[in-house]
């Protein structure tokens, strides 16, 4: 789907940025000493650009970070979570389609910059921390390094909308999101909570983090979306999943071409700004988010902050994949020697799943069998 060309823009247009060689794998960064000051970072503003049009009242956020696969700052996802929830309320907006500028989605967070606020101390580092809850320094006093709250603050923080984890669930708009290349992490929760999700079929699926963290935010609500028996396997395997798979698994509405991704997009974004009043919508939708609370789908989120917030204190096998030692020697490289371990198409980078992907009516179907005519005598 084009980008509507008419009023309303908020943010700057797209940068003219051309075409980037594949990383080794997401998240990518070199080489950096734990403990030092937070990054310098670009504004929330000029990596979440927001634009609607009120003549079609299809709004669209666009992920415009292609140089680090679109990985949000905390800065970001702040203004993620305000401008799902001033769509939600504007008038001129009943559609929302979200996407991703350059060749991906997104592969995560900004890895490197979380990392930074977490081992970081002093004011600068305290400021960056208290963003992510929008205190200003000063307001309150920050939890002590080695505290249970230091970590478990932020585990409960990600359940609520504002963070900008799972504001698509309390959002009384119809979301769509439109996926093509890497799809993790962060990137990976939007797709579990918008309403339809529509593919490119050279996507991957996943979550990093299965490698060598083990949680993530969005641990109960995969399950539910994607079946509990193919997300085990996505979690204990560590391996990404390819478009024609989440297909498999009733995860994605539809999957085509690349070529034909914005075009697929712009039709389904269409058809629901055309059908029901608004009025509708929003009931439909505080429908289905009832549903999903009878499916556990808050208390999940809560119960995943719970556990993420005590797996520092989880011991370490021989062998494993360290996340503070592979920030130190640069996660890219890290992430793809530990791809070694693994079988060559269950690697984290695009390449070792191009021969995987397969569109859903490429897959193998059930043959439907053939009724003999019988014969006149």
């Amino acid at each position: 789907m084009s980008e509507p060309a008419g009023p309303d823009v908020d943010g700057p247009r797209a940068r003219g940025t051309a075409p980037l060689a594949e990383p080794a794998g997401p998240d990518v960064d070199g080489p950096r000493a734990r403990g030092t000051a937070p990054l310098a970072e670009p504004a929330g503003e000029e990596i979440i650009r927001y634009e609607k049009d009120p003549v079609t009242r299809i709004a669209t956020i666009t992920f415009d970070r292609p140089e680090r696969l679109n990985a949000p700052t905390i800065a970001a996802r702040v203004r993620y979570a305000d401008l799902l929830h001033r769509a939600s309320i504007d008038d001129d907006v009943k559609v929302l389609v979200i996407r991703g500028a350059g060749e991906d989605l997104g592969s995560g967070a900004d890895l490197p910059e979380y990392m930074a606020v977490q081992d970081a101390e002093g004011p600068e580092a305290d400021a960056a921390r208290l963003a992510e809850y929008r205190i200003a320094l000063g307001e309150v006093t920050v939890p002590p390094k080695g505290s249970l709250r230091r970590g478990a603050n932020i585990g409960q923080w990600y359940a609520n909308p504002n963070s900008g984890i799972r504001g698509l669930q309390d959002f009384k708009k119809i979301s769509i999101l439109e996926v093509k290349g890497y799809c993790y992490g962060w990137h990976f929760y939007q797709a579990a909570d918008a309403d339809l999700v529509i593919s490119s079929d050279d996507a991957v699926f996943g979550h990093p983090s299965f490698r060598y963290h083990g949680w993530g935010p969005r641990m109960w609500w995969w399950a539910q979306t994607m079946g509990i028996r193919k997300f085990q396997e996505m979690v204990f395997t560590g391996r990404p999943f390819t478009a024609a798979e989440m297909f498999d698994c009733n995860f994605l509405n539809a999957v085509v071409p690349r070529a034909d991704l914005e075009a697929e997009v712009a039709k389904y974004a269409l058809a629901c700004a055309r059908n029901r009043p608004t009025d509708t919508v929003f009931m439909q939708k505080t429908f289905f988010e009832i549903m999903k609370q009878f499916q556990g789908e808050y208390l999940g989120s809560m119960l995943a902050g719970v556990f993420e917030s005590i797996t520092g204190g989880a011991q370490h096998d021989s062998g494993d994949l360290r996340l503070g030692d592979a920030m130190d020697r640069g996660l890219s490289g890290s992430v793809k020697d530990n791809d070694a371990k693994f079988p060559p198409e269950w690697g984290l980078s695009k390449s070792a799943n191009r021969e995987k992907a397969t569109a859903p009516d490429k897959l193998d179907k059930p043959k439907k069998s053939k009724k003999k005519k019988k014969k006149k005598a």
